[in-house]
């Protein structure tokens, strides 16, 4: 397993066969998606240098996080359940036993991109203004979304993806984009919450609301393999739960007042 681990790790990093032209738009359009969702929360914050810090500590720390956290929990849940019951009981219950491993990437994802947003809140006396918290946590967001993003587009150019593959296949081969595209509005949006609740005095239940609304959207892969949403549901499913957080989101950031209430941001 530690070989597939350090090979997972590596894939963010390396594409083999992927040409500059090809990896420059991957890195473009996952900016692009995550500047859009960004720039609904209208803050002059990564002017900032300890924001940038922020933002790439929550990328880093959530890949080593998934890496070496989340696959090992996930491949020992998994084997738990394949010691406990045959593929075809796991199968025919997939609705209720896939829940465990959603539930994981919820917690493990959700909690490493929350570390940054702890330790500038610890840093600050463990009092900051909720809407700051929340700008600090879309920043935390905005860091693994991007960098998950870029990683995703570029596997799928290295893959062999090329235009023509929505001449022959229709708007379904965009898939993948539309999928980063709500998926980065969700991180930003997820981690915004956490953000809101911890300067809030909340910060293990906002932390618990974020994951689960992470294990929500991930549900879907579930919901896809047991066969009761195609590719296109799929998609559908996650651009509504991610519109809807960020809708929150987004509510909390400009309710009661239009100005972030402390100077640093």
């Amino acid at each position: 397993m530690l070989e597939y681990m350090l090979t997972f790790f590596k894939s963010f990093f390396v594409y083999p066969g992927l040409s500059w032209s090809l990896a420059l738009l991957g890195i473009g359009l996952a900016f692009a998606f995550g500047a859009a969702w960004f720039a609904d929360y209208w803050t002059p914050i990564l002017r900032k240098p300890w924001a940038w810090a922020i933002l790439a500590g929550s990328a880093l720390l959530t890949l080593l996080a998934v890496t070496f956290v989340q696959i090992p929990l996930q491949w020992w849940t998994s084997q738990a359940l394949n010691h406990f019951w045959s593929q075809q009981v796991i199968l025919d219950w997939l609705l209720l036993v896939g829940i465990p491993t959603i539930v994981l990437s919820g917690l493990v994802q959700e909690g490493s991109k929350l570390v940054p947003v702890v330790f500038y809140w610890w840093r600050k006396g463990r009092k900051i203004d909720p809407k700051t918290g929340l700008i600090i946590g879309a920043v935390a967001g905005l860091g693994f979304g991007v960098f998950e993003a870029v990683w995703v587009h570029n596997s799928v150019f290295a893959a062999g993806w090329t235009w023509s593959a929505v001449q022959v296949g229709g708007v379904v081969a965009l898939a993948v984009f539309w999928e980063r595209l709500f998926a980065i509005g969700f991180h930003i949006a997820a981690s915004a919450l956490a953000g809101y609740g911890l300067a809030k005095g909340w910060g293990w239940q906002f932390y618990l609301i974020a994951s689960g609304l992470h294990a929500l959207l991930n549900y879907g892969i579930v919901l896809l393999s047991f066969g009761l949403f195609g590719t296109v549901g799929l998609e559908i499913y996650a651009a509504v739960v991610a519109a809807l957080v960020a809708a929150v989101a987004l509510w909390l950031r400009w309710c009661k007042s239009s100005r972030l209430a402390v100077a640093e941001a």
